[in-house]
């Protein structure tokens, strides 16, 4: 199975989520250690359902990139995205 996982940068560093999990989440120093701390947090939250007897969320959630074209003026400067 494959489950879309959000990676989030934050002020130490990054969080990974899984949409199809609430409140599962991993966060690392880094982008790859947040993406190795929820793909074991994942394996064991499943396994730990499917032991429990109860229904495990199939993936269905997907992502798209949408570009924006716009101008924010933030403290005097001009930041075009």
């Amino acid at each position: 199975m494959q489950y879309l996982v959000v990676i989030e940068k934050n002020s130490s560093g990054s969080v990974a989520s899984v949409p199809e999990q609430p409140g599962l989440i991993a966060a690392g120093e880094t982008r790859d250690q947040a993406i190795r701390l929820i793909h074991e947090a994942m394996e064991f939250h499943i396994k730990g359902l499917v032991e429990n007897g109860q229904p495990v969320t199939l993936p269905s959630s997907q992502a798209e990139l949408v570009e924006v074209a716009a101008s924010l003026k933030i403290q005097s400067q001009v930041l075009k995205l």
